[in-house]
């Protein structure tokens, strides 16, 4: 089965360093694309090749600019693309554009992307598999005026949502019908920044559910395993502080029905490479489809620790063509995979807590990696010396 010779990774930061990492270990070659404020990034160092995008854009404009990234790619005999996570790993526009251009996407195919990476349409399809979803609109909202008027249905608290992207961002909890009026806007306009996609839906909101998601691997042969589950409740602001594997303070009767439901939506889509299945249980154990990220995600790293399986590479395997059972994946049925102890994945950012833990700035002055038995860090620009800026704020 032919192998890829160079990938380009359409990413920055963390992410790019470990799918780097699959790479090398693969022995693939890897070419990074940065933006002006990215020049002094270690992940630009850190492949093989590295070319820089978006010359008079904003970095934001630059990395998810698809026909410049589509360029380098042709000009460098690039094989295959992994988007990572954020930017444009969940645009099927993107994907339609290297399947244009014969260059691999690493990940599910563009009409997949359409279907699994917009909320709304992920919502419909769960349903078709009588998977239960939280109430709320199925269609983009129209108007600030309906939105209010569809709160009060719904009964508050409410929650507006982007319905592209993830990562926290574009989710504004609403108490009363005038916070629905000031969220509104402020919602599409982080959508349109963040996505390009300002459509935006609301949804009953839960109050303090746990938030369960399983992993699911798929192949190009009509094959799909589930790799358990994380629990990923401890959040800010929408956004994962704490996820750890297996979701243990959740019963085991619901993790088997939450395994059940994602195995089925995906294989009901046919599903191709690593994703994740996104789910609310609330205090009764009802659980609820809340979204696919049709991608890897930061906190992959607990399942790999817990499963043994590394998912990056099988991403790689699978976009060149090999099924699970190949032995570089190794996964020949559902029963073979077993979980192994538990790990814990915490996220330090750039942060002040005196500020509302507002983004920092600023230069590392002290930086000690940790390390030890059963220890792991995913890296993304710290080191000491390094410079925060508004720009290259890095998770790792």
């Amino acid at each position: 089965m032919p192998q890829f010779k160079k990938v380009l990774i359409a990413n920055r930061g963390e992410i790019a360093m470990r799918i780097f990492r699959a790479c090398h270990d693969l022995k693939i070659k890897t070419v990074a694309i940065y933006s002006k404020e990215d020049l002094y990034s270690s992940f630009r160092t850190a492949a093989d090749e590295s070319y820089l995008i978006g010359e008079n854009e904003t970095p934001l404009g630059a990395y998810l600019n698809i026909p410049r990234i589509i360029q380098i790619a042709k000009q460098h005999n690039v094989d295959a693309i992994h988007p990572g996570y954020g930017f444009l790993s969940e645009n099927g526009d993107f994907a339609r554009a290297c399947e244009a251009a014969g260059i691999k996407f690493i990940g599910p195919t563009s009409g997949v992307l359409d279907m699994m990476g917009d909320k709304l349409s992920a919502k419909h399809l769960a349903q078709e598999c009588k998977v239960a979803t939280i109430p709320g609109t199925t269609e983009p909202l129209q108007s600030k005026e309906q939105a209010q008027k569809l709160a009060f249905e719904f009964g508050f608290p409410v929650i507006l949502k982007a319905a592209a992207g993830g990562g926290g961002r574009g989710m504004r909890r609403c108490d009363t019908v005038e916070e629905v009026g000031i969220n509104y806007d402020l919602v599409k306009a982080e959508a349109k920044k963040a996505f390009g996609n300002d459509d935006i839906f609301m949804e009953k909101f839960l109050v303090e559910p746990k938030h369960i998601e399983v992993q699911v691997l798929g192949d190009e042969h009509g094959n799909l395993v589930h790799l358990y589950e994380r629990d990923c409740s401890l959040q800010r602001r929408y956004q994962k502080v704490v996820e750890f594997a297996p979701a243990w303070s959740v019963p085991e009767s619901v993790r088997a029905e939450l395994h059940a439901d994602a195995v089925k939506i995906a294989k009901h889509v046919g599903y191709i490479n690593a994703g994740t299945l996104e789910f609310l249980v609330d205090k009764n154990g009802g659980h609820y489809f809340i979204e696919m990220n049709p991608r890897i995600q930061v906190e992959h790293t607990v399942t790999e620790q817990v499963t043994g399986i590394d998912l990056v590479q099988a991403q790689i395997l699978i976009a060149e063509g090999y099924p699970l059972s190949d032995p570089q994946i190794g996964i020949s049925c559902q029963d073979e995979i077993k979980v192994n102890g538990y790990a814990i994945q915490c996220r330090v950012t750039t942060e002040d807590p005196a500020n509302n833990f507002a983004p920092d700035t600023g230069k590392i002055t002290a930086w000690r990696s940790p390390g030890g038995f059963g220890i792991r860090l995913d890296g993304g620009n710290a080191y000491t010396g390094a410079v925060i800026s508004p720009t290259t704020t890095p998770c790792w």
